[in-house]
């Protein structure tokens, strides 16, 4: 039931973005004009500039793995994490619903590293860092943009985003402390030991083992590296963003590109639509608005146009990259097709075992 409301959630996220994002016959013309004004001489720097930090972020993000594992007992060799990491960023993007955030954590259980739920663990305190990061910088960004022309979502979704992750937190704090305790005070809350016993004992294993997971937060060290990597990630994403915009002639500030990459961040956090078609889209026209004006959002005007096109070629880019990145760790001796058909859904049944095994 859970994977059939995610799925319906995802195509529906899929549909209204692509509606909102759809161009009308003056609006394609806008965007052919805008893609026709590209120069190769002089935007190949630009181009080159940009896979070159997408390779840094590439990096960042995958490597940083490590220090979340690294206080569980687990340390992956370089080309095992990154293959690893790669296959599953590809599945992240591939797949509706954030059904690609399993796959990592199911291709560590089969490798013998440890247990599905507790990497699981990690990847939630990768998600909710990450998110509690963006959320501060948007929320800063949008907060020096207020004021009586600022458009009335702005700063309901900084508020919004920055209580969600603030939030998330705290509760791995209290997790980290009172796991049992936690647990238990979140099923009640959930009403399932009522509802279905069984379940609900089963969820308690697998969200105890997960929670081993959060290691890292006692891990003074290890966190100090995973941040100092995470912000390198984020850096890089930023900069690279503002890059590819200089080369299509959009005058964006450093400021911009920071608030408007947050922006995407925040909003892909959403149950994505598949291959974040139509969503990546459309968060990154909403941010370029707040500092490029509200023409962006306005079919057929050549800003608009050039917006569009804009946010059609970093998302492609991106893609190919990922797509591209991920195939290669399946080419690799690390991952194969078969460890990913084996890399299923995690279910009750198998982290239960996961658990009782460790």
């Amino acid at each position: 039931m859970k994977l059939a409301v995610n799925l319906a959630l995802s195509l529906g996220m899929l549909g209204l973005c692509v509606y909102l994002v759809w161009p009308d016959a003056s609006a394609r013309a806008q965007v052919d004009a805008a893609l026709h004004g590209l120069h190769w001489a002089s935007f190949w720097p630009y181009l080159a500039g940009y896979l070159a930090l997408l390779a840094v972020t590439h990096f960042c993000r995958a490597w940083r793995w490590n220090n979340l594992l690294a206080p569980l007992g687990v340390r992956l060799p370089g080309g095992q994490l990154l293959a690893i990491s790669s296959v599953g960023f590809m599945a992240i993007l591939a797949l509706p619903a954030r059904l690609g955030e399993f796959v990592r954590p199911a291709l560590l259980r089969q490798k013998g590293h440890l247990s599905a739920s507790a990497a699981l663990g990690t990847v939630a305190v990768e998600r909710i860092v990450d998110g509690l990061m963006v959320s501060l910088l948007v929320f800063a960004a949008f907060f020096a943009l207020r004021g009586p022309d600022a458009p009335s979502w702005m700063m309901p979704t900084a508020y919004a985003a920055l209580g969600i992750f603030a939030a998330a937190l705290v509760f791995l704090v209290f997790a980290m402390r009172r796991p049992r305790a936690t647990v238990h005070l979140a099923l009640r809350l959930s009403l399932l030991p009522h509802l279905a016993p069984k379940v609900a004992r089963v969820l308690e294993d697998k969200l105890l083992e997960m929670i081993r997971g959060f290691d890292v937060l006692r891990d003074g060290k290890n966190l100090l590296a995973f941040t100092a990597w995470s912000i390198a990630y984020w850096v890089a994403n930023g900069v690279s963003l503002w890059l590819l915009a200089r080369g299509f002639h959009i005058d964006l500030s450093m400021i911009g590109a920071f608030a408007t990459m947050g922006l995407v961040a925040v909003g892909i956090t959403l149950p994505n639509s598949p291959g974040l078609v139509g969503q990546y889209q459309w968060f990154t026209m909403l941010g370029l608005s707040l500092y490029l004006g509200h023409g962006v959002l306005d079919d057929g005007t050549a800003i608009n146009g050039l917006a569009l096109a804009f946010s059609i070629c970093l998302h492609l880019i991106q893609v190919i990259w990922y797509m591209a990145m991920g195939a290669l760790g399946m080419a690799s001796r690390h991952v194969s097709f078969a460890d990913l058909r084996r890399a299923r859904k995690l279910d009750p049944d198998a982290a239960a075992s996961d658990a009782a095994g460790q």
